[in-house]
């Protein structure tokens, strides 16, 4: 199907509405640095959520879930936990409280709160942040872009545009060309307004892709009525053995392919390594990117849990409505979708824009194009915020204008906009799909990331040199790896984590520990739990009433039933559409009881 004159109304109106919510907020956001970067900090917990969420909700992830979902059936709900996905339980019930607390604006800025301003390993400590937050920014970008690419280049054939270009294309490079086309109406609004203007457009794009994503359902299960779904065997049973026993032979070849390049056939070890890699993860707290620059941006630690509780509840129902309703539609007419490459291999991130190209109706294809062009947009904004963030606060204030004006700040701000999108852009050329991206972002350097930021939280003797040579040690070796190795990144993990856990170890030792009034000043702040029996009991002789964290196997008990919850929000939407009544019921059930106990267990118990 062609987009009609409906289709192309609804997708300028967007446009044009981000535009306007850009210059709206120009004014508003000039006022001074915070407002720009944290909304003033004043935002209230249920926006920053939904735009939290709205950022997560991706064109390139949910091409990649679509695919994902085609191929595995049911059993794709576990392969997000490589990110992993229960990383927002962990901080709904702790992490986002104890990260809020600092009342830092960045992350490395949240350093000084944890290992003071002074020391051995301070300054290194936090340019090591600011380089993995840029390098995880960068890859972002270019993760986005490509993503964009492809999918837009379904839509706008290329045949019908060439003759207005005044430059040659290459075949390989047409998804890069359209990727900057849309980028350059994303990077307008989010540089102009900055937080403010973020959150309003991510709130505007979460309602446009609610109704999409409603419609793809409906239309998904008019289709399926009387027909059966012809798939292997296990495809529709999210549970799983050692090995995954997919066999797509006698109906789509070239998954069985996918399955085998993927490297998931040994699906018990690889969700070992995803369980083992994702709890560590976890409980290193958020990365530096848009995610903790939303719950730094709240207005007091209680709402920051709010804000992180609720991204799940509003993301994960929505989006895979989308994600099974566009799978169903493809397996119904796997032979009328086209999903060839431009190298004649099949691409199955090609689903999710063949499938709605072929089976949306007038209108209905405008609404889902407009949302999924604004998940690119809020995607994009949010990791550029954060990128622009780190080099305003980190480098520019600290190290090269520390009296800049407000006026002088808003002009790095737009310089360094439109410099890391210019960067993420000329990444995205480097990269030959979005599942590469992913699985070396996720898999490798955050293999780099998790030793020095799990220590940071819990032991007290951890100090900031420690924590300069393990992230060093995980981001050189991340960066390195895919010259020694080959296969899945995820594999690498586990040796990723043990070099960075030795450079922090070392490099703990090698220097003092962090002073004691920092040491007494973050434990009363942040009130973690760990090992801080020395710290206690400093505290204890200046505040002998001060009471220790003891809610470690409460977070723990309430962190299992939220990943509960969580797998059941996904599944929720799949049993639905796929009309497995029982399934649907029992899930709905486990909801209804698990929010029950939290209720009692956590919302309850909440305190800044």
């Amino acid at each position: 199907m062609k987009l009609q004159t409906i289709d192309v109304l609804i997708i300028m109106l967007y446009l044009a509405t981000m535009i306007f919510v850009g210059f709206w907020y120009r004014k508003k956001a000039r006022q001074h640095k915070d407002s720009y970067l944290m909304g003033g900090k004043s935002l209230p917990w249920y926006k920053l959520g939904l735009s939290d969420a709205s950022d997560m909700f991706d064109i390139s992830g949910t091409m990649w879930m679509v695919a994902l979902c085609f191929v595995y059936g049911l059993k794709s709900i576990w392969i997000p936990w490589l990110w992993p996905v229960f990383n927002q339980v962990f901080m709904m019930m702790f992490l986002s409280k104890w990260l809020r607390r600092s009342n830092a604006n960045t992350g490395a800025e949240w350093l000084e709160t944890r290992f003071g301003k002074f020391g051995a390993g301070v300054k290194s400590s936090q340019i090591v942040v600011i380089a993995f937050a840029l390098i995880s920014c960068f890859g972002f970008l270019a993760y986005g872009f490509i993503g964009l690419g492809k999918f837009m280049e379904i839509f706008i054939p290329w045949e019908m545009i060439k003759d207005y270009i005044p430059f040659p294309v290459s075949t390989k490079y047409i998804p890069h060309f359209y990727g900057i086309v849309f980028t350059l109406f994303a990077m307008f609004y989010s540089i102009l307004g900055g937080m403010h203007s973020i959150v309003l457009g991510d709130m505007i794009k979460y309602s446009v892709m609610t109704v999409g994503c409603v419609a793809i359902a409906i239309i998904a299960m008019i289709h399926l009525q009387g027909h059966q779904l012809n798939v292997p065997k296990g495809w529709d049973d999210p549970f799983f053995s050692w090995k995954l026993n997919l066999d797509w032979s006698k109906i789509a070849e070239d998954a069985n392919r996918k399955i085998a390049d993927d490297g998931f056939s040994l699906f018990g070890i690889f969700f070992g390594m995803m369980l083992l890699k994702g709890v560590f993860a976890s409980l290193a707290g958020p990365a530096p990117n848009y995610d903790m620059q939303k719950i730094l941006s709240t207005r007091n630690p209680k709402e920051a849990s709010k804000m992180t509780g609720f991204v799940s509840i509003i993301l994960l129902p929505i989006r895979y409505s989308m994600v099974i309703g566009l799978t169903v539609l493809a397996l119904l007419y796997y032979n009328q979708i086209y999903l060839k490459g431009p190298d004649g291999v099949t691409d199955f991130e090609r689903i999710l824009p063949a499938t709605i190209n072929n089976f949306m109706p007038v209108g209905v294809l405008g609404i889902v194009l407009t949302g999924l062009l604004g998940a690119f947009m809020g995607t994009f904004s949010g990791t550029l915020n954060a990128a622009q963030a780190y080099i305003i606060n980190d480098i520019y204030l600290k190290y090269i204008n520390p009296e800049a004006t407000t006026k002088k700040i808003m002009n790095m701000n737009y310089i360094v906009g439109v410099s890391v999108v210019a960067i993420g852009v000329c990444l995205g050329f480097f990269a030959n799909n979005v599942n590469d991206i992913l699985q070396w972002i996720v898999g490798g350097l955050y293999g780099g990331y998790v030793a020095a930021n799990c220590l940071k939280w819990y032991w007290w003797r951890f100090n900031a040199n420690g924590f300069f040579w393990g992230m060093a040690t995980g981001i050189i070796a991340a960066l390195l790896m895919p010259y020694f190795t080959s296969g899945l990144p995820l594999y690498w993990w586990p040796l990723l984590f043990l070099l960075s856990l030795m450079g922090c170890i070392a490099g703990t030792y090698a220097a003092a520990p962090t002073a004691v009034m920092t040491l007494k000043s973050f434990y009363k702040t942040v009130r973690p739990w760990g090992f801080w029996k020395p710290v206690h009991e400093l505290v204890l002789k200046d505040d002998p009433g001060f009471q220790a964290n003891g809610r470690f196997k409460l977070d723990m008990f309430n962190v299992l039933l939220g990943i509960v919850a969580q797998l059941c929000l996904t599944i929720l939407p799949m049993y639905f559409i796929l009309s497995m009544h029982m399934p649907f019921f029992i899930t709905i059930t486990m909801l209804i009881v698990i929010g029950l106990i939290l209720k009692s267990t956590w919302w309850n118990k909440l305190e800044d």
